[in-house]
């Protein structure tokens, strides 16, 4: 909604201050950090009981959680053009997260989310042809920034030799980028018509419902000991969902898609903490320039008036 001030400024005739982005830069930090602990959960279920079980049980898992606040709390249900953008946005995140978890479980932790950091530059540009969002120079800047650490990174790795497996888990990996990119603008249009726990319960819901299409084949029941992995998994990703749909209702995609690049910092700690991945200095080199682009996005102010027109009315919930 206009505020009051904003309201009272436009009839003196003076431009209201543009709101910040730095607070949903904030949460979407957040947002991501809570996903990229998901990731490593999720990589130490993939080795223990496959991608498929593990991808299904955390998924169906967090759609359970979900379903019970969005019943309980009577949240209306989505209409016939937002339940489109649910099914859309479910369905290929399915497809992108059986890529990234299958990659996942072949490749180092570190070096698949620097293999998905593609994503956001490819972002940029999908916003600017679905979304007609304008592409500024800084946020373009940013996203090279961010692209230059992820070369360093990999100019470390270059004699690593890890084998076909890795080779092939890379692919996937990067295949899941190119839908994450995606997916990046997906969630955008989602926030601006849906409320955040619409958000977080029919993703899991949809993505779900399509993995159950194999489960006659290679659906089994987890044991005891992987039950809180997947429920830690489930509400990473629920809480996670959550941040990013507040987030993304308030800043433009492409202000936001540099933040992806902040779960790199957490995938290096965490791979070395949990699966003793080993962390270069090229690879604290591109960590620095990565963060160094985030800050660069965070710096930029959005005005209400395209917030506005994306969704033609004047807030979002």
């Amino acid at each position: 909604m206009v505020t009051a001030a904003a309201a009272a400024a436009n009839r003196r005739g003076v431009t209201a201050p543009r709101p910040s982005i730095l607070v949903p830069f904030g949460v979407a930090s957040l947002g991501i950090a809570l996903f990229s602990v998901m990731d490593a959960v999720m990589k130490h279920l993939v080795l223990a009981i496959g991608t498929y079980n593990a991808v299904l049980w955390r998924t169906g898992t967090g759609a359970v959680i979900a379903g019970i606040l969005f019943f309980a709390l009577r949240s209306p249900w989505p209409a016939a053009h937002v339940m489109r953008i649910h099914l859309t946005r479910g369905l290929v995140g399915a497809v992108m997260a059986m890529l990234f978890f299958w990659g996942l479980g072949r490749v180092p932790l570190a070096q698949a989310i620097a293999l998905a950091f593609i994503a956001p530059l490819i972002s940029l540009y999908l916003a600017a042809l679905i979304l007609k969002e304008r592409i500024e120079r800084q946020a373009v800047f940013a996203s090279l920034l961010g692209l230059a650490g992820v070369i360093v990174i990999f100019s470390g790795q270059a004699e690593a030799d890890l084998g076909r497996d890795a080779v092939y888990g890379s692919l996937a990996v990067l295949a899941s980028a190119c839908l994450y990119a995606y997916n990046i603008i997906l969630m955008r249009q989602q926030a601006l018509v849906a409320r955040p726990l619409e958000v977080a319960f029919f993703i899991p819901a949809i993505s779900s419902s399509a993995f159950l299409l194999g489960a006659p084949f290679l659906l089994e029941v987890p044991q005891a000991g992987h039950w809180p992995s997947i429920l830690s998994g489930a509400l990473l990703a629920f809480g996670s969902l959550l941040l990013l749909a507040w987030a993304y209702a308030r800043a433009q995609a492409q202000h936001l898609a540099p933040v992806e690049y902040t779960s790199f910092v957490w995938a290096a700690v965490l791979g070395w903490l949990v699966f003793d991945e080993k962390v270069s200095w090229f690879t604290l080199a591109g960590a620095a320039l990565i963060v160094g682009a985030c800050l660069i996005a965070a710096t930029r102010r959005e005005p209400d008036r395209v917030l506005q027109a994306e969704t033609g009315i004047t807030g979002a919930g």
